[in-house]
């Protein structure tokens, strides 16, 4: 692609580069210059213009967006048509963005000319969310330049995992001291959680916090129907030899991870039971505000594998919320409840 500045009668079929008020005409960047406005602007006194003219085996910018975007979209990934070279990606489906984060950055690192920005991943989203967008910067690249871009970003790089698992089990133990009243409220706030997946509380059950009883119910709730189970402990748990690890290995479950590098949301714990994953909530799990528990509950809830490395993986961006003065965890009950 050429581009300077030339004469106006030479822009003839180029494309103006910036915008140009020329009298009551107003000519807009990305216009093509054709004689009649070529004329219009030299009787107005412009004598040259900056242009933009695509050469062969050149690819406008919108047809190149539009062919990127399109490589990238996996499955429940619409892609938008192309405007100023830009062409937007948007969720056909609510569920957790699943990114291929490598191709992503090789696209990005193929030239100045192309990029490629997405939402974070696996981020809960909603049909006819925007997840990405490709924007080609000049007003056209060259084929073997797309083809390249292309080839580095592979196929699908960006999905949607919809949501799968609707029927949740709630087991809360229960310690002396624990109002009710707190689990109404817990439950009614994973209710609003669950709400963008369409999933409900099929099971809530309430037990004692003891080992043997709170593994006799695990074992109950995962030959049922519940497709999910998700345990708030009267105590948050402190180790893997603490009673909510050890009801779940009792009942023939498997804890794969404890702890996570994400604040709030240190003290979570995931496995699985009978093929169906399980969650030992964090205490911060019973308030409202985003925490390390939404980030691996939508992912479970969509269906999305999530292994002791994935959680290991999250410290940076992992700080959620600016704390001046925190308590010592051990301090009391209130420090504990937001781990």
């Amino acid at each position: 692609m050429k581009f300077g500045e030339v004469p106006v009668e030479e822009a003839v079929g180029a494309l103006a580069a910036h915008s140009v008020r020329a009298g009551e005409m107003v000519m807009k960047k990305g216009t093509l210059v054709t004689s009649d406005i070529a004329v219009h602007l030299k009787r107005a006194g412009v004598e040259t213009l900056i242009a933009a003219r695509l050469e062969p085996g050149d690819v406008a910018e919108d047809e190149a967006a539009s062919r990127l975007a399109h490589a990238l979209a996996g499955s429940n990934v619409a892609v938008e048509a192309p405007f100023t070279g830009r062409s937007n990606l948007y969720a056909e489906t609510s569920g957790v963005l699943v990114i291929n984060a490598e191709a992503i950055s090789g696209l990005n690192s193929v030239d100045e000319a192309m990029t490629a920005a997405t939402l974070p991943a696996y981020k809960a989203v909603v049909a006819g969310e925007m997840v990405g967008t490709v924007k080609i910067i000049p007003y056209a690249i060259p084929e073997v330049l797309l083809q390249n871009g292309i080839v580095r970003a592979g196929k699908e790089a960006l999905r949607i995992a919809p949501y799968t698992r609707r029927m949740i089990g709630v087991v809360s133990t229960i310690l002396p001291g624990l109002k009710p009243s707190v689990i109404d409220k817990t439950l009614a706030v994973l209710a609003r959680r669950l709400e963008p997946a369409h999933a409900r509380i099929a099971q809530d059950r309430r037990v004692p916090h003891e080992v043997s009883i709170l593994a006799e119910e695990l074992a109950l709730q995962a030959s049922g129907y519940t497709e999910f189970i998700i345990v708030f402990g009267a105590s948050a748990i402190a180790d893997r030899r603490d009673v909510i690890p050890s009801a779940i290995e009792i009942a023939g479950g498997r804890v794969e991870h404890f702890g996570m590098p994400v604040d709030p949301g240190n003290l979570l714990l995931v496995g699985s039971i009978a093929g169906k994953p399980i969650i030992g909530a964090p205490g911060c799990a019973r308030s409202p505000k985003e925490n390390g528990f939404d980030w691996i509950l939508h992912r479970l809830l969509a269906n999305v594998p999530v292994t002791r490395a994935d959680i290991m993986s999250l410290g940076v961006g992992g700080l959620l919320m600016e704390i001046v003065s925190r308590p010592q965890p051990r301090e009391g009950g209130e420090s504990e409840s937001e781990e």
